[in-house]
């Protein structure tokens, strides 16, 4: 972050702008009448006020920037391997550009244009922020209002920081739990309630209030409260009655069956080092996580709502949010590092010259970056059917920092790369078997009946050389591989509504070592999720 100097400065006494302006002109005056006295004739520059040097057009300074940025993009696009993306810069309260590259689909997709549909991921956050303010200006919420007056359901850990739990808290990414707590839950398809309530068997990692974690399960519960605070059945019709039909979004939506239904749709893709590999919808992910993730829009629908950001909360003549609450939503609570904030639902990067307002969004097959910087009337919306791997992020900050007149940075694609390399083999030596294993134990000795706070009951039966753990809330089939000694590799199997995503990289879970109980028997199964976060089962 930006700190202020040391250096030590006189005060100056500053005039305001109207009595420097009076100034000016009676000095130019007596200047006039003498040099008609003296006949001289004034430069043109002596005459008249000096006018101030006027920026470029936005205009002007885009179709400048027009090939560098294309060939950026097609240079990103190729590195990553990305099928297809579509761009929108809004300045003025207007889309000055839109533009589509690529193929919907690697399989056959026709070309993306400026109407093509992406899931936009965790960029739907700020919708759900947005909904909160609009609440908030009805008197149907308050922002410091405590969640567990809201929801009894709503417990965490500690008692403590159950209580002081504020509406702000839930999309503050500082609640004290563990980064992406529980996501786990939401792709075993476990439901609204089992998410909530699963938050209180979870122990914080931090103090409350003064860590940035990332978590969407929390914004799961704010979906749920701004429903009930606007009497709704959930938080899609809120969105649909207060944000998407007010602002013309008529080819946005929230589930797999809308995106799939629109003619004119991009297919995903995970990314890997061999390629981008398509990837089927699943109703299951993102759209499980409601307010966190589930929105699926393009080009033209987003840049409404760029322009209803940038016109704090006004759009076409009609306020459809308080400036003061679009405001609030904007305020940061929590630094993620030097220079990067998070407020709620939106990210603040502090830049020499301004602010930039953004959020990226990672639908596991699809990327989005939607970016701002307010006080120049300036947005960006980049949408992608490819896993976020960087390139939205790259694209996006490279835009706005030349499209407003900040000091530039080098986003080169190629360390996005690089970096999704790293992190790809680290995974895939992560889950290699070592060289000599060390002997299992008998599988039957492990089948039975067991639970987790959390996950519920489950029930593991030996199938030939591996374990099946089926979770009873969801139907889930977890197949459990021997891999050193007690240690077994969890992969979601593709059975029923799970077969979707078996091809992602979600299809390995994690680790499960079998554990000793204090008498000595294996009645603990210890799954440690491929996020690090730990569940227990004990034997029944």
């Amino acid at each position: 972050m930006l700190r202020p100097s040391n250096d030590v400065v006189a005060p100056i006494r500053l005039r305001s702008p109207q009595r420097a302006a009076r100034g000016s002109r009676a000095l130019l005056f007596l200047l006039w009448m003498a040099a008609m006295a003296c006949g001289i004739s004034l430069p043109h520059a002596a005459r008249a006020e000096e006018q101030p040097t006027r920026e470029p057009a936005i205009e002007q300074r885009l179709q400048a920037l027009i090939p560098a940025l294309e060939s950026h993009i097609a240079a990103g696009m190729k590195a990553l391997d990305s099928p297809g993306l579509a761009i929108g810069i809004v300045a003025d309260d207007r889309l000055i550009y839109a533009k589509g590259f690529g193929v919907r689909s690697k399989a056959g997709g026709g070309p993306v244009d400026s109407r093509t549909v992406f899931q936009i991921g965790s960029a739907a956050k700020a919708f759900l922020t947005t909904t909160m303010a609009v609440m908030v200006d009805r008197g149907k919420l308050r922002w410091d209002d405590r969640i567990i007056d809201l929801d009894p359901e709503f417990q965490l850990k500690d008692p403590w920081v159950t209580r002081e739990f504020r509406v702000f808290d839930l999309a503050a990414q500082r609640s004290g739990l563990p980064p992406f707590v529980n996501d786990m839950l939401v792709m075993l398809n476990f439901d609204e309630m089992a998410l909530i309530r699963s938050l209180r068997h979870v122990e914080p990692v931090s103090s409350f209030r003064t860590t940035y974690s990332y978590t969407n399960v929390t914004h799961r519960l704010g979906s749920r409260i701004v429903a009930r605070s606007a009497n709704a059945p959930n938080w899609n019709t809120v969105l649909r009655q207060e944000l998407l039909d007010p602002l013309g979004m008529k080819d946005s939506s929230y589930t797999a069956e809308a995106i799939e239904a629109a003619a004119n749709h991009a297919k995903g893709h995970r990314w890997t080092p061999a390629g981008t590999v398509e990837v089927p919808f699943t109703p299951i992910f993102p759209y499980t996580l409601v307010g966190s993730g589930n929105i699926n829009s393009t080009i033209e629908d987003m840049a409404r709502w760029v322009r209803l950001q940038l016109g704090s909360g006004t759009f076409e003549g009609r306020r459809i949010v308080s400036a003061e609450n679009l405001a609030f939503t904007r305020m940061p609570k929590v630094a993620d590092n030097d220079r990067t904030s998070y407020a709620l639902g939106w990210f603040i990067s502090q830049v020499p010259n301004g602010n930039i307002l953004w959020h990226s969004g990672d639908a596991v097959s699809f990327g989005s970056f939607v970016g701002m910087v307010p006080d120049k009337k300036i947005g960006v919306v980049i949408l992608t059917n490819e896993q976020h791997v960087g390139l939205p992020d790259a694209i996006g900050q490279w835009l706005l920092e030349r499209l407003a007149g900040f000091p530039e940075h080098d986003y080169a694609v190629d360390k996005f790369k690089e970096e999704a390399k790293t992190a790809f083999e680290r995974k895939v030596e992560r889950y290699a078997q070592p060289a000599n294993p060390r002997a299992f134990p008998p599988l039957a000795s492990l089948a039975g009946n067991f639970v987790n706070p959390s996950l519920g009951e489950a029930t593991v039966a030996q199938d030939g050389d591996a374990l099946i753990i089926e979770l009873h809330a969801t139907g889930a089939k977890l197949k459990l591989e021997p891999w050193d000694g007690d240690v077994f590799i969890a992969k979601l199997m593709p059975t029923g509504r799970f077969a979707p995503i078996v091809d992602l990289d979600y299809m390995i879970s994690g680790f499960i070592q079998a554990q000793m109980d204090k008498d000595g028997k294996l009645n603990l199964l210890r799954l440690s999720s491929d996020d690090g976060q730990p569940y227990e089962f004990r034997r029944s």
